[in-house]
């Protein structure tokens, strides 16, 4: 490690901690020219594939952004922020593990929507009816057929709770 004081490479490590989230550790080092102490964080290296979106183009996948959506899926819902980093846990997980460098948006969607499914049917729906692009009653209904549950011109069912 390059000395941030003198430029040297010749430095020892007196003291190595984890961070507080465990996913990092930090080490104070020590600069055996010049004496002078700094910090330096270890980071596992992650690999994280590229997305290609419908149209083909190619982006950098974004954690946050795919926390975003589900979070805004399941708001006002019974499924906890908790439950939400787990999934995006072992999904990235799975990932980084098959070594992919690039992964279909589609995946990425129909894997959230099957979280959902088994998770919390409202927010199932919230998250579909945007992915695939609902444009029209019909297509609610078709997808709440799966569900068990119809949505008429009228209105939700009896005993039926929207938030």
């Amino acid at each position: 490690m390059k000395c941030l004081f003198c430029g040297e490479l010749e430095n020892k490590v007196i003291d190595s901690r984890l961070t507080r989230d465990s996913l990092s550790i930090r080490r104070r080092r020590e600069c055996l020219i010049c004496g002078r102490r700094f910090t330096t964080f270890e980071k596992v290296e992650e690999q994280i594939p590229m997305l290609v979106k419908k149209d083909g183009r190619r982006e950098i996948y974004n954690r946050e952004k795919l926390r975003k959506s589900l979070v805004v899926a399941c708001q006002k819902r019974s499924v906890s922020v908790v439950e939400i980093d787990a999934f995006i846990d072992q999904f990235e997980r799975q990932f980084q593990e098959g070594n992919y460098r690039e992964i279909h948006t589609s995946e990425v969607g129909e894997r959230v929507v099957e979280f959902l499914r088994l998770t919390d049917p409202v927010a199932y729906v919230r998250f579909a009816s945007v992915y695939r692009q609902f444009k029209s009653l019909e297509d609610f209904n078709r997808e709440l057929k799966e569900l068990n549950v119809t949505v008429d011109q009228n209105g939700p069912p009896p005993n039926t709770h929207i938030n």
